[in-house]
């Protein structure tokens, strides 16, 4: 699959999205309104382009990989990232707890962990090298591993079953390289994107930003989207851009909770810009970086409860809150007129396009 912006429609639907308002301002006649529930079932309208948002098979995907950097003292070096993926998918940690008891498929995807783990039902081998180099010293990896990594993304994603992904990166050093590729990309200073993250004392916190701060200087060059993941980011978070412009390119829902999974999407964004419309943002550290990181996508997390967890965490809880924002449109009360599931305005255009005449119970467009 190439990576063509084209690929990904803007969700932008006047005709749908007045439709979508009307719906809620019924509902709110007898319930009462429901607050910031109301904009995110319209969200989820428009990103399936129904009247009546459905979810099947919901995934949440945690893509694994270590840094060069953390040679460095980047990072926190314990437990290591083959112990975590290890304790994810076998119920070691809240996250994969939580995962299990919302209904979400849980994955962990070796794009690059540089120590061996035990086969696993749900563990996807894509391993593109045993970590990443050290960014600080050379690019922390080649283009061409970057689009293998990239590619590597799209295809699980379109293997995928289900219309919702919920991403997220785990490794030593993945905060930190995701804060690199932020602060390259964007212009945030890399200290505001740091702040917060996983060290004990100011003292701990200078010298990884002196590291850092050669890295970044090192690739100062680097502004093409692509070139700045080779020169900085990880492995997982280049296969979370393939996966997010595939899920993109079916109109699917994509979950965002963590800094790896912003500075993904960042990338993504910069390849087709239209990615965003299809994503929500959770959060699972309270850590000012990711204040920042959410503030380049104008973004609040869909929950603010304090947590530092593991990235995905935030995520497993604010999908029972996607659920119900769905059911607002989706759920019919009892006596009421089901209605269709598209505005009469864009069935007249389905048929003229079609030469028949959509169904009440049509799926979702895809």
């Amino acid at each position: 699959m190439s990576l063509n912006q084209s690929l990904i429609a803007a969700t932008a639907n006047p005709t749908l999205e007045q439709a979508l308002r009307a719906k809620l301002r019924r509902r709110a006649d007898t319930t009462g309104t429901l607050g910031e529930l109301e904009p995110l079932a319209i969200r989820l309208g428009l990103i399936q382009n129904t009247l009546k948002p459905r979810f099947r098979s919901p995934q949440i995907a945690f893509f694994a990989a270590d840094h060069g950097l953390a040679v460095d003292g980047v990072g926190q070096p314990e437990p290591s990232t083959a112990g975590l993926a290890r304790r994810l998918l076998t119920s070691q940690l809240p996250v994969s707890v939580f995962a299990f008891i919302q209904g979400l498929e849980l994955s962990v995807v070796d794009c690059g962990m540089a120590d061996p783990i035990t086969p696993h039902g749900r563990l996807l081998s894509r391993k593109i090298a045993h970590g990443t180099r050290n960014a600080r010293l050379s690019a922390a990896m080649t283009l061409e591993q970057a689009h293998a990594a990239i590619r590597a993304g799209m295809e699980i994603a379109d293997a995928m079953p289900g219309n919702v992904l919920a991403c997220a990166g785990v490794g030593v050093g993945s905060n930190e390289s995701a804060a690199l590729l932020l602060s390259r990309l964007s212009g945030a200073p890399l200290r505001d994107l740091t702040l917060g993250g996983a060290y004990e004392s100011q003292e701990h916190l200078a010298r990884a930003l002196i590291a850092m701060q050669g890295a970044l200087g090192r690739h100062r060059a680097a502004s093409d989207p692509v070139e700045a993941l080779a020169a900085l980011g990880g492995f997982e978070m280049a296969a979370m851009v393939g996966a997010m412009l595939v899920a993109g390119s079916k109109r699917h829902l994509i979950i965002i909770d963590g800094m790896p999974a912003c500075a993904a999407l960042l990338v993504a964004s910069r390849i087709a810009p239209a990615v965003t419309d299809y994503c929500v943002f959770c959060r699972s550290h309270s850590h000012h970086g990711l204040d920042v990181a959410l503030g380049l996508f104008h973004a609040s997390a869909l929950l603010e409860l304090g947590m530092d967890c593991a990235d995905g965490t935030g995520a497993t809880l604010a999908w029972p809150l996607v659920r119900s924002a769905a059911a607002l449109l989706t759920e019919v009360a009892e006596g009421e007129d089901p209605g269709p599931s598209i505005p009469s305005e864009m069935s007249d255009t389905l048929e003229a396009v079609l030469g028949t005449s959509p169904q009440d119970d049509v799926r979702p467009l895809l």
